[in-house]
């Protein structure tokens, strides 16, 4: 029986050590250091290097997204925004990802991998919010939701793992307004303003 507190310990591990050396320069030894455990309990549960990583990002990129279903496209592009930004600043992703991607390059197995991770991320983003868009009328019926995933993701991820960026408030806002009118969304509603004591 594997111990779930020894594989939390190693799957925490492999996340540290991966983003400090990368890829090419990740030990089972010193994951299996920093996890305060032996190298054979890493192996019990996974056969090399390679399956460890892969296995483990595979479940990490497979957290549940929020229902994103906000009633307007434009308020469910400003909570994605919001999740994703979270989670591409952790320095983890920020240092893993970049690497993985390089390393995919030369792996075709990591590539394989990512392209499928890639492609269930995009169905889960951008299959169910074009599908709400486009029924409530905000998007032509023929968007294209591969496109619009690209259109979508690819702003934060460029600011944050290329250029290293902040990501303000009001980029975000700014972002949001950019992505609904790229999609083919017309333009967004002014909110009526409230009328101060004085103007009545």
């Amino acid at each position: 029986m594997l111990r779930d507190d020894i594989t939390a310990a190693i799957r925490r591990a492999l996340m540290q050590e991966l983003a400090a050396v990368g890829y090419g320069r990740l030990s089972i030894e010193a994951v299996a250091r920093r996890a305060g455990v032996s190298k054979t309990a890493i192996y019990r549960r996974w056969s090399n290097k390679l399956n460890l990583v892969l296995e483990i990002v595979a479940t990490a990129a497979q957290g549940k997204l929020p229902a994103l279903d906000t009633g307007s496209l434009r308020g469910d592009l400003a909570l994605l925004f919001q999740v994703l930004a979270h989670a591409l600043r952790h320095p983890l992703a920020s240092q893993i990802i970049p690497d993985l991607l390089a390393e995919a390059a030369r792996n075709p197995t990591i590539d394989e991998t990512l392209q499928k991770m890639l492609r269930a991320r995009q169905q889960e983003i951008g299959g169910r919010m074009i599908e709400l868009a486009v029924r409530r009328g905000e998007l032509p019926a023929d968007t294209d939701p591969e496109a619009a995933v690209d259109l979508i993701v690819g702003p934060l991820y460029w600011r944050l793992a290329i250029a290293r960026n902040p990501l303000t408030d009001t980029y975000l806002e700014m972002l949001v307004e950019s992505v609904a009118v790229g999609l083919g969304a017309g333009p967004a509603v002014p909110k009526p303003r409230r009328m101060a004591p004085a103007d009545r």
